[in-house]
């Protein structure tokens, strides 16, 4: 693993990816950047775990239109309880691989929004 230093909405981030996937990685921080971006410069919502959250929706919604087999309604991403969230008949399973990159950006962002969390 490598670490890459990005920034988000002016906010530096160390983040971890497999050698040969900087690019990759850079590639999703200037899409999610410039989402979070165009959302705090509409100037209605001001608080950063919004402007993810707001962010991330667009980008999956993108996503979904350019590709169906990328909505989650399709994905193989299983609930905390183990049940299959996506389990119907015409779903499309995901790769392995890409579940477990998903589940590890996931986690990554859960993080740095945690850690921007202030403490009481």
């Amino acid at each position: 693993m490598k670490q890459v230093e990005v920034q988000i909405m002016s906010q530096t981030y160390l983040l971890a990816c497999p050698v040969d996937g900087e690019d990759a990685l850079r590639e999703a921080v200037s899409t999610v950047d410039a989402a979070m971006c165009r959302i705090r410069d509409a100037g209605k919502v001001k608080a950063r775990d919004r402007i993810a959250v707001l962010a991330a929706l667009n980008i999956a919604y993108d996503a979904s239109q350019r590709d169906p087999a990328l909505a989650f309604r399709h994905s193989s991403f299983s609930t905390p309880d183990g049940a299959d969230a996506g389990a119907d008949a015409g779903a499309v399973a995901l790769p392995a691989a890409a579940v477990q990159r998903l589940r590890g950006l996931i986690a990554r962002i859960d993080a740095a929004l945690d850690a921007e969390e202030p403490r009481a």
